[in-house]
């Protein structure tokens, strides 16, 4: 056991080495099959013999074994009960027993326990977190309130129901007693060692976490018991928005215990004042003057930072309420809060001057509208724009006394001018800032196309003046680019291509963004406002500036650190489609595969490998066929390497491309090395990971058809097939194996199937026993329509669906058809699918001899939906279309958590008959030389067996 330990402990230390840890990564996932790997981790945890470095990663290694191994998506366990049972046992005991850093890993691993355990399956816990609660010990209360934190705080985002409530009130019934005891508790404590500041640290954090439960359990609704000790409770809150302490006096960079204090107090009142008004409206006069009071007292120092952003929440909230807006309705007060509030919370500070200078992307992250950092400045331009929506020409009359102050005194000081353009970007706003469209609306008293030609066009064009002044000049456009019009970006977009040559990092990143903001709008048609042929002059110059502002520095983290310079790249190529042939393509090749080539050493900036990723499927898309580029073999070496090395990042990404790659080639051959891939993802290794799925399937969908020959005569079809079971059985893997299955369906015959085809439906069919999703009704249908549509030269049809069907169980394909296929079809959305479905039931009532004698009724109720069907003919468009790209904007995307979809790899819909352009004038023809083929059945047909109304709606059909 204790080898095991030292092997696990030492691969523990070489994945936190750059040079070694994808290796060491590979070995402990070979660990991780062995027995009791989860425990072997947790020793480690708990070892005081092991370096601090090495039990953290073992704390992040067993979170995310958890999170993977723990349950299977029916939520059954996937490790042995004895196993499951000691950890629960041994994992809330070493939590609070560790440091700060290890309990902060060990307690998301408790909370991913409990999404799947709490608290039925673990009804024990909240009894035994009580249990150890101590009246004398803040270590120890501290870490059984941390993990009591890390299970309850997962309440906060969910919607109510039955089942949360249960949950709620078994935890209030068991720790809420308890609870508002410790809130007692932690008071004398504080009370008693104000003098000790050791103790006075621990106490004042229970006192933190005991906040931070409060809002846990009132998250939903509140529970009884704090309704009934609210007004104490409220006391309390009281109390500890004022309190100071000379003891925290001198620290300036570090919030201190008091601060976070305050900070979570006000994270509470802004949700009693949001959710409960009735109930706590009584006390939000004086909180609110609480809260001012701590505004005006705080300083400009980073320790008060955290709290400054919570408190302005806070006054938003306030300010939300009509009733509690009325007592900012005032000239005088409101100059009051924008002198006393706003200025002091948006003027630039040292620290923003020194994190430009220093930490420039991290400056540029946190100043984006949209960014999740809790900063001064958001907090108090929401502030401002909620008394804004109450009171828009009373702020803005205020506002701008200020913002004239200090445009006037900005001729000279650049920093005033800095603030002017600040608060009128922050009124001039309205409603929220869009990651794809900026700002949609604006105050109607403000003209920003005005006030940027007085007052900010001139920095933007101007060599000499100071970076940050030439930021907020790129940042007023970037923001209000909705409200210009083709025109003005006319004159406006050459001067922020420019400033891509500014020397300053955060002015030519700022420039990236806008340039490719501007690339990104639309206009009311959705046509692009920057077209290809606007761009072309000079999009050769602007993408290699680009690549040279990227590999400046050619360390992997370096060179991957700024992903809106990539994001730029992109945007150009995707506008560009193929006219990037002729600026240039060659040389962006290049740089991509070297790109890829330095950063699958250490992939550590997700944005800007998706992005990465998205501009080579761009150049995939538009390019990809070209003799020019040879694209398949230049991009072969870089992605094998990248699959032999198994950079997992990267190996979603690799099989999009490589799917999109075989798509677009017009060979009905498998291209270059391909066959190589065949046995790869035959194997069972890469489907371990949920993440490959996907772009795994697609990649077999799209190599099936053109390795057909291959697959027959290696005998390959089984193994494919066996994917298709396994995918089919997960919940959200089964859109995947029909992805597979349709691919097969439509590659192979009929005969070729046969062996296979019984035990395929029979799959098929017991999922549909077990109530089924709408989603998996519909990919059945169309696997029914498109066996249905293939007879003939598919040697399939109905009647071979039938024959197979009916081996499983006789008489079962009637209640199928009636109660899955045809309502199913009706709800059909895509012109795709419905195309399928006029195919699929014109040759049933043309080729199915079952339909013709056995099912006659049924023949008459699929002419009755074909002709429903064709009520709108379904017109499927050819090619991509350009809604694919655009579709999804990729600020929508949350990075790193399974599959990431690249949108420039989508593929368009699965069109099995591309030959069949006009469906209404095929369906008339096939219905005309059936019946003549079958000796006028088919006219014999419709008289007998279809209404009135039916028999004169396809009469056009048959003339």
């Amino acid at each position: 056991m204790a080898s095991t330990l030292d092997h696990i402990a030492q691969l523990l230390n070489a994945t936190l080495d750059a040079q070694h840890h994808r290796k060491a990564e590979n070995a402990l996932k070979e660990e991780a099959k062995k027995p009791k790997y989860s425990l072997s981790l947790l020793n480690i945890v708990s070892s005081s013999a092991q370096p601090l470095k090495i039990r953290l990663a073992a704390a992040l290694a067993f979170k995310n074994f958890i999170r993977h191994n723990y349950v299977d998506e029916d939520g059954n366990y996937k490790l042995p009960p004895d196993e499951v049972q000691t950890i629960k046992s041994e994992l809330v005991g070493l939590m609070i027993s560790s440091p700060p850093t290890i309990q902060t890993q060990l307690g998301e691993a408790i909370s991913l326990i409990a999404d799947s355990d709490f608290w039925e399956r673990w009804d024990t816990l909240t009894q035994d977190l009580v249990s150890r609660l101590s009246n004398t010990d803040f270590k120890v209360t501290n870490g059984v309130l941390e993990v009591a934190h890390s299970i309850f705080v997962r309440w906060r985002p969910l919607f109510q129901s039955n089942e949360l409530n249960r949950e709620i009130l078994h935890v209030v019934g068991v720790f809420g007693e308890p609870f508002v005891q410790m809130l007692s508790i932690a008071d004398g404590q504080i009370e008693a060692n104000k003098d000790n500041a050791s103790a006075l640290k621990g106490w004042l954090e229970t006192m933190s976490l005991l906040i931070r439960i409060l809002y846990d359990l009132t998250c939903q609704d509140i529970p009884p018991i704090i309704e009934t000790h609210l007004q104490p409770i409220t006391v309390l809150l009281h109390k500890y928005i004022t309190y100071t302490n000379p003891i925290f006096d001198g620290e300036e960079d570090e919030a201190t215990p008091l601060e976070t204090l305050k900070s979570d107090i006000c994270d509470a009142l802004q949700l009693f004042t949001n959710k409960y008004d009735d109930d706590f409206g009584q006390y939000v006069q004086e909180f609110t003057n609480n809260v001012w009071n701590v505004l005006s007292s705080v300083g400009p120092e980073k320790r008060y930072d955290t709290l400054t952003s919570k408190a302005l929440q806070f006054l938003t909230a306030v300010a939300s309420v009509r009733r509690h807006a009325e007592i900012f309705n005032n000239e005088q007060i409101l100059g009051t809060i924008v002198e006393k509030v706003i200025l002091p919370n948006v003027a630039l500070r040292e620290s923003d001057i020194e994190m430009f200078e220093d930490e420039p992307i991290e400056f540029i992250r946190r100043d984006l509208e949209g960014s999740d950092t809790d900063s001064r400045r958001r907090a108090a331009t929401d502030f401002l724009r909620k008394l804004l929506d109450n009171f828009e020409p009373l702020v803005t009359q205020v506002v701008f006394r200020y913002i004239n102050h200090y445009l006037t005194a900005g001729k000279t000081d650049w920093k005033a001018k800095d603030t002017a353009v600040y608060l009128f970007l922050a009124i001039a706003a309205k409603g929220a800032v869009t990651a794809a469209h900026g700002v949609k609306t604006v105050n109607s008293f403000v003209n920003v196309v005005e006030f940027f030609e007085q007052n900010i066009a001139a920095d933007l064009l101007t060599e000499s003046t100071e970076p940050i002044s030439k930021v907020d000049a790129i940042k007023y456009l970037y923001t209000f680019r909705s409200q210009l019009n083709k025109a003005q970006w006319a004159s406006a977009i050459q001067p922020l291509i420019q400033n891509l040559a500014s020397s300053n990092y955060v002015v030519y990143t700022y420039a990236a963004i806008a340039v490719e903001r501007v690339l990104f709008l639309t206009d009311e048609q959705g046509q692009h406002i920057f077209p290809r042929s606007d761009i072309q002059p000079y999009a050769k110059d602007l993408l290699e500036h680009l690549f040279a502002l990227i590999e400046k520095d050619t360390s992997a983290a370096k060179l991957q650190e700024n992903e809106f310079l990539m994001r730029c790249i992109m945007r150009v190529l995707i506008v560009m489609k193929e006219g990037i042939l002729e600026c240039g393509a060659e040389s962006v090749l290049n740089h991509l595969i070297n790109i890829t080539n330095v950063i699958k050493e250490n992939p550590s900036n997700p944005r800007f490998y998706y992005y990465h990723f998205e501009a080579i499927g761009a150049l995939v898309r538009y390019c990809g066929n070209s003799p020019k580029l040879d694209m398949l073999p230049r991009l072969w070496t870089p992605f094998v390497a990248i699959l032999h090395e198994d950079v997992s990042e990267f190996v979603p990404f690799i099989f999009q491309i490589f799917a999109l790659l075989l798509e677009l080639n017009p060979s009905n051959q498998v291209p270059g090395d391909f066959k190589m891939l065949i046995e790869a993802v035959l194997a069972p290794g890469p489907w371990e990971t949920r993440g490959n799925v996907p772009p795994l399937s697609r990649f077999i969908a799209a190599i099936i058809p053109k390795a057909a020959e291959e697959i027959k005569a290696e005998n390959k079809l089984e193994p494919f097939l066996a994917i298709f079971q396994r995918l089919l059985t997960g919940k959200k893997t089964d859109q995947n194996a029909f992805d597979i299955l349709e691919a097969i369906v439509g590659t192979f015959p009929g005969d070729v199937l046969e062996p296979y085809f019984g035990t395929v439906v029979t799959l098929i069919f017991t999922k549909l026993q077990s109530n089924p999703s709408d989603s998996y009704k519909s990919r059945v249908a169309r696997f029914y329509h498109l066996v249905s549509a293939r007879a003939g030269e598919g040697k399939m049809g109905a009647d071979y669906f039938i024959r197979h069907a009916e081996t499983i169980q006789q008489n079962v394909f009637t209640p199928f058809y009636l109660t899955v296929i045809l309502p199913t079809t009706g709800q059909f959305a895509r012109p795709v699918d419905r195309k399928l479905g006029v195919i699929s039931y014109t040759k049933t009532l043309c080729e199915s001899k079952q339909f013709a004698e056995r099912y006659q009724k049924g023949w008459g109720f699929t002419c009755n939906n074909l002709l429903d069907l064709l009520k709108n003919p379904p017109r499927v468009a050819a090619g991509f279309g350009d809604e694919i790209v655009n579709e999804a904007d990729v600020d929508d995307i949350g990075f790193g958590v399974g599959f990431t979809p690249l949108n420039t790899c989508k593929r368009g819909a699965r069109d099995d008959f591309p030959d069949i352009v006009e469906v209404d004038k095929w369906v008339s023809q096939y219905l005309k030389e059936a019946n003549q083929r079958h000796g006028g059945a088919i006219v014999s047909f419709v008289e007998q067996r279809l209404t009135p109304e039916a028999k004169a709606a396809l009469a056009p059909y048959l003339a």
